[in-house]
């Protein structure tokens, strides 16, 4: 195994293939998931992996990371097929958004869009069919509708100040989970894209990528709506999926697809959150981190938070003034900012190993989530 260390970031080369880590020393980094690198790199056929700070430990190898490989490997983009952040501008300023009011109109987000979205999926080259009743709404776990505000942008983000924005969270709901589902159960190993399962998966594959930012879209439309404001889509960033790279194939968990363009970098729901300018370095797979990462894992983090009826309603609130709105204890306590990296830090670490820099910062004003009355999903 030989090592390199460029620019703040570390490579290193395992039989045939490359991790490059695009953090630092300084960087929370649990060793399951320094661990779970090191097994996928020896999968047959892996060549490159791109590792970044929000890095933690998955079900199929670890989040935050960008896979490139001869075959593909259905198992990396998991369930969440198509999931990733979209962020929006809403024409309402911020003065005029009276907190309380908008807590109540947002609660719409928690029940199922009442407008056909049959001609939705139609223009998105979709059944009209197709999982039509789960568009339009968030989902569970880390999924979230964030109203924001600007507190700090690069003259050059031409983003204005004075008005409010809304970062989306999802993915592709049911249908995503019933793809990966439908797969054979001895289809996990690496799989060039030319046999008839194959096909069958990457076309779906797709469909659920276009389902999921339709999903997003809809979402902050329906929100915008309760907010009494219009909105214009600024970026929409997927975080899992699965791409051709070259003559490889390039998988994504929990890592954004950089291009040309901004990539939203979330913090928990008490945290700052950013937008990145990737660099373009080659070693990234033109990828970036997608948020702050996970720090403990679900289960860990009912033994580590108190659940008082007081600690409930305390992580309600922010230290920026703003509301959460879950009525999911368990979530609530899954979620619990202590759970999750400092998004900071891994901003800092992406500047520092040359990944990306930093060109604004949004504060959290209004957090949908869960209501009580939602199924768990």
């Amino acid at each position: 195994m030989g090592n390199s260390v460029l620019d703040g970031r570390t490579s290193a080369v395992f039989g045939d293939g490359i991790i490059t880590k695009f953090y630092t020393s300084a960087a929370w980094i649990e060793g399951r998931a320094e661990a779970q690198l090191k097994e996928i790199v020896g999968w047959t056929g892996v060549q490159k992996i791109a590792a970044f700070p929000d890095l933690h430990p998955g079900k199929c190898g670890p989040v935050g990371c960008a896979v490139l490989a001869v075959f593909f490997f259905k198992q990396k983009t998991a369930y969440e097929i198509g999931c990733g952040m979209s962020l929006f501008q809403l024409d309402l300023p911020t003065r005029k958004l009276k907190l309380e009011k908008a807590l109540r109109r947002m609660r719409i987000l928690g029940k199922p869009a009442s407008k056909d979205q049959g001609w939705r999926l139609e223009d998105a080259g979709l059944p009209t069919n197709l999982f039509a009743t789960s568009l339009g709404t968030v989902g569970g776990g880390n999924h979230f509708c964030e109203v924001q505000t600007l507190a700090e942008a690069d003259d050059g983000t031409r983003l204005d100040r004075s008005r409010l924005y809304l970062l989306v969270h999802s993915g592709s709901r049911g249908f995503g989970n019933s793809v990966l589902g439908s797969v054979p159960l001895g289809a996990y190993a690496g799989m060039q894209g030319d046999c008839d399962t194959a096909q069958t998966y990457l076309q779906d594959h797709d469909k659920a990528v276009r389902w999921a930012s339709l999903n997003r879209q809809i979402i902050a439309e329906r929100a915008a709506e309760a907010l009494r404001a219009d909105l214009t889509p600024l970026v929409d960033a997927p975080h899992n999926l699965l791409a051709r790279h070259g003559a490889g194939w390039l998988h994504r968990k929990g890592a954004a697809v950089a291009g040309a363009g901004f990539v939203p970098l979330a913090g928990s729901r008490a945290s700052a959150s950013y937008l990145m300018a990737p660099t373009g370095q080659h070693d990234t797979l033109a990828s970036l981190a997608h948020g702050a990462g996970r720090r403990y894992d679900r289960s860990s983090m009912h033994g580590r938070v108190r659940a008082k009826k007081s600690d409930i309603d305390a992580m309600q609130r922010t230290s920026f003034g703003g509301r959460i709105l879950c009525e999911d204890r368990d979530l609530l306590i899954e979620e619990a900012p202590l759970a999750y990296k400092s998004a900071k830090s891994v901003v800092e670490d992406l500047e520092r190993t040359g990944a990306a820099h930093c060109v604004a910062e949004f504060h959290p004003l209004l957090t949908f989530k869960k209501l009580r009355d939602e199924r768990r999903s």
